[in-house]
């Protein structure tokens, strides 16, 4: 997640003069392609998981990817390119949804519960990092979300050797 975060700052820096080519914002497009194609996989996974987990993913996850999708659309994005981004969207959560629940569909409980452990972690990126936004007052360096993720693990680590 580090890792893609600095990926699309230089994205989205490209040449220091504008975030965009050919109209299009590519770090914002790329970072919401593979949060797209993880959606898809954790769906998948809740459906692998069996019960209701994977439509109560599918149902809670859609609504993010309606206002995923509505981000992507600006003013320099107009007509065939939104219909073209939107479809490519839709297939892409489609297509590893239907890979995450064809590769975890005859896996072990411990190896869904790890896929679904690091959807929790990725929509919890998600929400630190992106969706509080407003709330930094000051502007933050990349590492500082590593430095709180490090410490999510540290406290982690420290329960399961205690039990």
């Amino acid at each position: 997640m580090y890792g893609m975060k600095l990926w699309t700052m230089r994205l989205e820096a490209g040449d220091g003069h504008a975030p965009t080519k050919n109209g299009l914002a590519w770090g914002l497009l790329v970072a919401t392609f593979i949060d797209i194609a993880v959606d898809g996989f954790i769906i998948g996974a809740g459906f692998a998981a069996g019960g209701e987990t994977g439509m109560i993913l599918s149902l809670g996850l859609s609504v993010e990817l309606l206002f995923l999708g509505l981000a992507l659309t600006s003013e320099s994005t107009k007509g065939w390119r939104i219909v073209a981004i939107s479809g490519a969207l839709a297939v892409t959560v489609l297509v590893c949804a239907v890979l995450g629940n064809i590769l975890l569909s005859g896996a072990s409980n411990a190896v869904i519960a790890a896929a679904l452990a690091f959807s929790a972690a990725a929509l919890l990126y998600l929400v630190t990092e992106e969706l509080l936004i407003e709330a930094h007052t000051v502007e933050e360096q990349p590492i500082a979300t590593l430095v709180l993720f490090s410490g999510f693990l540290v406290f982690w680590s420290i329960q399961l050797s205690g039990s």
